[in-house]
């Protein structure tokens, strides 16, 4: 069935029209193993730098999951990893080229590019992760969330995901970014190409992203410049009970274009003195 078909027929079960549980279901199973080979996306580039969100395979997802039951994978009896769950979990690590380090888990429907290393994180269905990334340990990566090309997901770094509505736009991290050890990125926020997340940065679709580069401060939120150096920081905010901080992103600086991807991480490391 062609990919307009499996729209049509994704669509038309969640409006209600055919039994997700019989036949008319299979349209959401073709769905599923293209999300799984990367033949499909959630989101994808829509060649004006920006992204193009499919509601229709976020439909098709949920609709995955009234088709399934609840099973258990694995041996519970033995040495092998066992889950109890809706959704299996992904196993063509070698077919796609890519390493998957004990005990790291991807759900089917999940797609992991050639070269990309997963350490014991968790990548969840819906999600792609383009070619050479690192998702390090203990990193997750939710539902639909979109990772580039040679991305580094520091460790215990947590991407949001996202389902529900289906035309929300998914978290997302453009090639050659670096999000360094405990940050956490949700709400749609797009952290452009190669850009540095220093550790413990937390970005939400209200957090105010400042750039303090200049002589006055920008205040943007939901997305991370192309190439910054983005750190912790705090705004004063007045309350009835007296001023605190809140949170906030500084953009104190910039990765180098003239130097390579690696050269320019550890020149920006260096020099701004960001902690990974």
């Amino acid at each position: 069935m062609e990919y307009e078909g499996l729209r049509e027929a994704v669509e038309a079960l969640a409006a209600g029209d055919g039994d997700v549980r019989g036949r008319a279901g299979r349209a959401v199973d073709e769905v599923i193993a293209a999300l799984d080979d990367g033949r499909l996306r959630v989101a994808e580039p829509d060649g004006e730098g920006g992204w193009r969100v499919n509601a229709w395979i976020k439909r098709a997802i949920l609709l995955y999951f009234a088709r399934r039951d609840v099973e258990w994978m694995g041996d519970p009896q033995g040495a092998e990893l066992a889950f109890y769950d809706k959704l299996p979990i992904k196993r063509n690590y070698d077919e796609l080229g890519v390493r998957c380090v004990p005990p790291g888990v991807a759900r089917f429907g999940s797609f992991l590019g050639r070269g990309t290393i997963l350490m014991p994180g968790y990548v969840n269905i819906g999600a792609y992760v383009d070619e050479g990334s690192m998702i390090d340990t203990w990193a997750t990566v939710g539902s639909c969330a979109q990772i580039g090309k040679g991305v580094h997901l520091s460790g215990g770094v947590g991407i949001g995901g996202v389902l529900e509505p289906p035309q929300a736009t998914p978290v997302i991290v453009e090639d050659g970014a670096f999000v360094g050890s405990r940050c956490i990125v949700v709400e749609g926020v797009v952290v452009e190409r190669e850009a540095v997340l220093g550790a413990g940065v937390v970005l939400t679709a209200s957090t105010p992203i400042v750039d303090v580069r200049g002589a006055q401060p920008v205040v943007s939120k939901g997305r991370v410049p192309a190439r910054a150096v983005v750190i912790p920081g705090t705004l004063p905010k007045a309350f009835p009970a007296g001023e605190f901080g809140v949170p906030c992103a500084l953009v104190i600086g910039t990765r180098t274009e003239a130097t390579d991807r690696k050269t320019s991480l550890n020149a920006a490391l260096r020099d701004y003195e960001v902690a990974v």
